[in-house]
């Protein structure tokens, strides 16, 4: 085996912005901080969690419901201009 081509092999602690802190080893040589672990992610956990970052749930709602109104006005309105045309004809 050669010597000096193998990265050193050395314990870390993977620390998670829950507080959970993990001791492992790796060839890193630091120590990691995740966002989300096994300790607080919903598939391990059986909580779900909805994060909303700057409101996105919240646009996309409101644009949902603005869409669907446009949507509904025209059928309303494409129904009503037929009704009246054919009463015209009458």
């Amino acid at each position: 085996m050669k010597e000096k081509i193998h990265p050193k092999y050395s314990e870390i602690s993977i620390s998670c912005a829950c507080g959970n802190v993990v001791k492992t080893w790796s060839t890193l040589g630091k120590d990691l901080s995740v966002e989300i672990c096994s300790g607080c992610h919903p598939f391990f956990t059986g909580k779900q969690k909805i994060i909303d970052s700057a409101g996105k749930v919240e646009k996309f709602r409101t644009r949902y419901a603005a869409a669907t109104k446009a949507k509904t006005e025209a059928k309303a309105k494409k129904e009503g201009k037929k009704t009246d045309a054919t009463e015209a004809k009458r």
